[in-house]
């Protein structure tokens, strides 16, 4: 057993990376995304970097099963139990409007309607003491309806249990005793113990309503390793960028909803390491969609809490921000005018010119047509794309807006960049991150293709294409860390701070913390803690999380204004202003636990010199230019654009005007905007 093994299931291909522990080596291959059962198009792809699969000794993979039922509002039927007197917390949310200028803004459809909310009695205060027993009846009432109405969940969200959560884990006894293994039982204080009443509940139905598709994905896929004989544990990509096996990730289905793009991100960490570049925007255009998300100080972007499908959720996650952009987007007319996307030709049909029966023109269209993809080697070889159909996709809506068919397709892709451009921008300048201190790591099928036109849109100067782009995502999981988060709510003004209290508390954080690694096979030479406090200001609603050295750091000396300062330092980087000399608050302690795996890495393959496979017509801004293709194998030394460079996975489009370089590490370097 010997192979190392990740795989990014996306809407079109399935992407598998492959690293031999005993050689170095990296191969990297794709597979068609089979809808209708995922896990075959899981075993076509291992079929094409693994022999025997008998051989792999660890296997990660990133699912989007979880945020596909959110997306397309295909997930379980939950039933929600809520505190007597607190059944409308879930209905009425925060009761504002999050787009206050928008006249058509409405609020997301709550996933559990009205009617599925039944009322549990007893009550604790706000410390975490019983005012009011538990009404266990109540409870056995609900578990009785869940299973004379055939609920496939039930999510447990009971006022202050992040205090104690004493009566929802009774609740949850009850139910799983009625229940047993057939319906899901989620518990409010096991997916996020935070305050914050209504958030907490949306975590909470949030699981209920995804973790079912979740649970039968992950266990079809673990029995149809058993049935090929593989004793090798699945594990899978959190939304926080960390690993954890398929075990636990059906007990918290909720932690892999971003499984899949989040990939990307933590490549993009190994390649800011690699490229001793500590800030890069990390983008991945698909077939159906382009992520984005950062890498700063060499560490991702994370938030400790996020929205999806504009749904409050309370958990480590990577801010990412996607749009239906891809290369299957189609290009259509609207009011007269050009629109791309966010509608995907998906892997069935696919892009007119796969030849699967597509008759509308999408961006890989556009690129056949502007002679930017070699149609004869496309994916490494495994597929020969229809010039001609590509030609008569484009041609037919150019008639319909009366636009030359070239000119349409640079248009097209001019269109799409656009787009794509201000997704970046969505997560940078309105952020207040200028754009042009960032290098632009370009992966995923079509991101390298679009890269440099996306990077002269945003004055970016660099741009990345890491080895094997297209499954640069699968890459990044094999680079990924064991990661488990613990919050524990603690509630001080700072003038009644207990410094030794707080250590100790941390302490007994990072106990559990280390028991979960140790229960996720990790040996104790690779685990390490990292703690956080959430702070904020006094009178302030939401927090910033603040890190700290070490455990006890919180018992030591000079402690309280030492945080202060750096709490002020955190604020005036985020709002762009601070106020020192006002008090502060804690709110959450947290403690992350990290098991690392020896890197994958391997060495470039050495570079046999650069000769072109082709030479063909190219369209750039209008004008043909005579253009080579090459393989990326065959890259060496410099190369001055235009140029198209083609791998297995990936193709890379070097506009006229821009230098591209080789690293040592394999990267493709192209120096856009001399």
């Amino acid at each position: 057993m010997s192979y190392r093994v990740a795989m990014d299931i996306g809407g079109t291909f399935t992407d598998v990376v492959c690293y031999d522990e005993r050689t170095g080596a990296v191969t990297a291959s794709k597979a068609p995304t089979t809808p209708q059962d995922l896990a075959e198009g899981v075993f076509a792809a291992l079929g094409r970097v693994v022999a025997d699969p008998a051989d792999i000794s660890f296997f990660v993979h990133g699912t989007t099963q979880g945020l596909n039922a959110l997306l397309e509002r295909k997930g379980a039927r939950a039933l929600l139990l809520a505190s007597r007197g607190g059944r409308d917390v879930y209905q009425i949310a925060r009761g504002n409007r999050e787009r206050m200028f928008d006249l058509r803004y409405r609020k997301p459809e709550p996933l559990v309607p009205r009617q599925d909310v039944m009322e549990v009695g007893g009550r604790l205060d706000y410390r975490g003491g019983e005012l009011v027993p538990l009404d266990e009846e109540s409870v056995w009432q609900a578990a009785r309806r869940a299973r004379e109405e055939g609920f496939d969940a039930v999510a447990v969200c009971l006022l202050f249990s992040f205090a104690d959560p004493a009566h929802e884990i009774r609740a949850g006894e009850i139910l799983r005793a009625e229940l047993g293994d057939d319906v899901l039982v989620v518990l409010s204080h096991e997916v996020a113990r935070e305050w914050r009443e209504y958030e907490r509940t949306s975590s909470a139905v949030l699981e209920a309503y995804t973790g079912p598709v979740v649970r039968r994905y992950l266990s079809r896929v673990e029995r149809r390793f058993a049935e090929r004989g593989l004793a090798v544990p699945v594990h899978v990509m959190q939304s926080s960028g960390g690993l954890v096996n398929a075990s636990h990730a059906m007990r918290r289905p909720l932690q892999t909803l971003l499984s899949g793009p989040v990939g990307g991100t933590m490549g993009g960490v190994a390649a800011s390491r690699l490229l001793n570049r500590e800030n890069v925007i990390c983008v991945d255009m698909g077939g159906t969609s382009f992520d984005v998300s950062l890498v700063v100080g060499g560490r991702p972007d994370l938030s400790a809490e996020a929205r999806v499908e504009g749904y409050p959720v309370l958990m480590p996650i990577v801010n990412l921000h996607t749009i239906g952009a891809g290369g299957g987007s189609i290009a259509y007319t609207e009011a007269g005018a050009l629109r791309v996307g966010p509608e995907s030709a998906g892997a069935v049909p696919g892009p007119a010119c796969y030849g699967r029966g597509g008759v509308q023109p999408t961006v890989t269209d556009a690129n056949v047509v502007l002679g930017r993809v070699d149609p004869t080697w496309f994916a490494g070889g495994q597929m020969t794309l229809d010039v001609d159909a590509a030609g008569t996709a484009v041609a037919t809506l150019a008639e319909e807006l009366r636009l030359d068919p070239l000119m349409l397709a640079e248009g097209i892709c001019e269109v799409a960049n656009a787009k794509m451009a201000q997704a970046i921008r969505t997560l940078t300048v309105e952020h207040g991150v200028e754009p042009r201190e960032f290098a632009l790591v370009a992966f995923g099928g079509a991101g390298a293709m679009h890269a440099a036109f996306i990077a002269r849109e945003l004055g970016i100067s660099e741009v990345v294409v890491p080895r094997f782009p297209g499954a640069f995502s699968a890459w990044g999981m094999l680079e990924a860390e064991v990661r488990r988060d613990l919050t524990h709510p603690y509630f001080r003004p700072q003038e009644t701070l207990d410094g030794t209290d707080m250590a100790r508390n941390f302490a007994l954080l990072e106990d559990e913390a280390l028991d979960a690694l140790s229960g996720q096979g990790v040996p104790e030479p690779r685990r390490r803690i990292e703690h956080a406090v959430d702070m904020r200001y006094a009178g302030q609603d939401y927090t910033l999380t603040i890190p700290l050295r070490e455990a006890a750091e919180p018992a030591e000396p000079g402690f309280l204004a030492a945080i202060a300062a750096r709490y002020a330092e955190a604020h005036t980087s985020r709002y762009g202003h601070a106020t020192p000399e006002a008090p502060v608050e804690f709110v959450m302690l947290r403690s992350t636990g990290f098991g690392s795996f020896p890197r994958a890495a391997a060495a470039p393959p050495a570079a046999p010199g650069q000769e072109a496979q082709d030479v063909r017509d190219v369209i750039f801004d209008g004008d043909v230019h005579r253009t080579p293709v090459l393989r990326r194998s065959a890259l060496d030394g410099e190369l001055t654009g235009p140029a198209i460079v083609v791998e297995e996975t990936a193709t890379t489009v070097i506009p006229p005007g821009c230098l591209a370089t080789v690293d040592d590490n394999g990267f493709l370097i192209l120096k856009v905007n001399l």
